[in-house]
């Protein structure tokens, strides 16, 4: 499938104009892999491989057929995206047809219409490693300046990912920080609660709280929430 071609300067200035508050990881991943594939010369379609812990998953892709050339190698757990990721390397296959290295990928991804692919490594964090891998039409898609070009995209690329990735750890922090804040809230206001109609102290009243959490198989913040909705009724009446 022919792509629109887009100025490989353009792309990376695209890249630099994202804004981490505005856009989601997944978005992030799936600009990447459309303004790559839009850039590099020769691209029929691209995908982005993530790896942590060794485990491999396509994160974003372009058609169903890069996503499924890629999902064969983690399948097999060998293949050019693969070792790319772990080397940070990139790994060149010219043409399908002669391929050595991993012939039954290679003869697949002929037999689907792709005769040649690069896979960039992109070292985005120490957990997490990844690969921008780019699939040709063609035996020979990427001559040397398509390859610098394709080079030059997935570092900036590993960039922004590197970037996005903590921006998105952090907003998850910050996200479990206002929940448990949020709950403490509420388990505080419970115990107040207990303490006024017991009169007994706050480790008695959150002892009490525990064992009804415990009792009926509930988390001790629903419980409490529970006891402060019900305490809330009853003053309305």
């Amino acid at each position: 499938m022919t792509q629109p071609r887009a100025d490989p300067a353009d792309a990376l200035a695209e890249l630099g104009r994202i804004r981490l508050d505005e856009i989601t990881l997944d978005d992030m991943l799936h600009r990447i892999a459309t303004l790559a594939n839009q850039s590099v010369p020769g691209s029929r379609d691209v995908s982005v491989t993530l790896v942590r812990d060794r485990a491999g998953w396509t994160a974003a892709f372009t058609s169903k057929l890069a996503r499924e050339l890629d999902e064969w190698q983690y399948e097999q757990q060998r293949g050019p995206c693969l070792d790319a990721s772990v080397s940070g390397d990139t790994i060149s296959v010219p043409d399908m047809a002669v391929e050595q290295r991993w012939p039954e990928w290679a003869q697949r991804a002929g037999a689907a219409g792709v005769g040649s692919s690069l896979s960039i490594g992109l070292p985005i964090q120490q957990s997490v490693v990844g690969t921008l891998n780019v699939y040709g039409g063609s035996a020979n898609a990427f001559d040397p300046a398509a390859i610098t070009v394709a080079e030059r995209f997935s570092a900036y690329a590993a960039v922004a990912l590197a970037n996005a990735h903590t921006y998105d750890n952090a907003a998850t922090l910050a996200e479990q920080m206002q929940e448990a804040m949020r709950n403490r809230a509420v388990i505080e206001q419970a115990k107040g609660i207990i303490m006024g109609e017991r009169r007994c102290s706050s480790e008695e009243a959150f002892a009490l709280l525990s064992k009804i959490s415990q009792d009926t198989n509930r988390k001790v913040r629903d419980v409490a929430a529970a006891l402060v909705a019900s305490a809330v009724d009853s003053t309305r009446r």
